[in-house]
């Protein structure tokens, strides 16, 4: 029997031969096969996503990536740098590269924020804990080349006014501080969230790569682990950074950034790593980049970040022009 018009129709709509079609996605086919999900953890019927990573490259961005491969190739050859790791993904839809993203890095400073997202995640659950106040003592020093805007021993300060002096200022000895309020523990528990291998006792040890340490921005922009109002000030801290070097120097001053930088030196040795990962808010396109350098000289280590950022931002503002607030 010859078939009907509507199913000759049909079949043709499908594009199938045959007079059964297969589905678009194969239902084997699950989305985290070609991309690494992370998910907080089963919670009774729910596991909820907190970040996608796709494993694939998407083709628009390679003549962009190629010129980043360029500038590292020129900066290593010339000494500036022993090593340059580089990380950036487009925050709205995913575009994303990287170089060498399994390279390990000391974080230093970087682990302020982790620390940041664990203080914020134990103040969910204790609505008093940003108002625990805490003397600064001079047995809490660790840090002698201490920002300006520093501790005073004259006077109290909430746990929330210390969180923003450890990151806005990178103040060491606020760090001190909030370490002792919130706990070890706690902040164990924010890298076996996020799948990141515990620092071993948070010393001067390479332990995290810069796709690693760019889950801890990722998720704060997307409010996937702390609710949005701890997210939105986890960002405005990020954002309040005094430091003016590397990523910031790379885009106009009118431009908000979002980010951390952590800087390592090791005695005895003449090796020294320079970092900074952040958000660049670039209007329409917000993007995610993040640098981590090793070298001897800490000035042209700085040098290779801003350049560095320099070039993302003229890609990016190439292809999708700026546009006013």
């Amino acid at each position: 029997m010859r078939p009907s018009l509507t199913a000759c129709l049909a079949l043709l709509l499908c594009g199938c031969a045959a007079p059964r079609c297969p589905q678009a996605v194969p239902p084997e086919t699950d989305a985290e096969a070609v991309s690494k999900v992370l998910r907080s953890g089963a919670h009774g019927l729910i596991n909820p996503i907190l970040d996608v990573e796709p494993s694939i490259e998407f083709k628009e961005l390679r003549p962009f990536k190629h010129k980043v491969a360029g500038l590292i190739d020129e900066r290593i050859k010339t000494g500036r740098a022993s090593h340059i790791s580089v990380y950036f993904r487009d925050l709205d839809n995913g575009p994303l590269f990287g170089f060498d993203e399994k390279e390990k890095f000391s974080p230093a400073s970087l682990l302020k924020v982790p620390l940041l997202l664990a203080a914020l995640r134990r103040a969910a659950r204790e609505q008093a804990l940003l108002e625990l106040r805490l003397r600064y003592k001079p047995e809490d020093i660790v840090d002698a080349t201490i920002p300006e805007d520093t501790l005073d021993y004259s006077r109290e300060y909430t746990l929330d006014e210390l969180l923003r002096a450890m990151i806005a200022h990178s103040d060491n000895n606020a760090a001190v501080l909030v370490r002792r309020a919130v706990g070890p523990a706690e902040m164990d528990e924010v890298y076996r969230d996020l799948g990141i291998a515990i620092p071993k006792v948070r010393g001067p040890g390479d332990s995290m790569t810069v796709r690693e340490y760019a889950t801890f921005f990722r998720i704060l922009y997307n409010a996937a682990y702390l609710d949005r109002d701890r997210s939105q000030k986890a960002l405005e801290y990020l954002a309040a950074s005094d430091y003016k070097a590397g990523l910031a120097a790379g885009v106009p001053p009118e431009t908000v950034i979002a980010h951390k930088y952590g800087e390592r030196s090791f005695p005895g040795g003449p090796i020294r790593q320079l970092h900074d990962c952040g958000i660049v808010y670039f209007k329409p396109k917000p993007y995610l980049l993040c640098v981590m350098t090793r070298g001897t000289d800490v000035s042209e280590l700085t040098g290779v970040i801003r350049d560095v950022s320099r070039l993302v931002y003229a890609e990016v503002s190439s292809q999708l022009p700026a546009t006013r607030p």
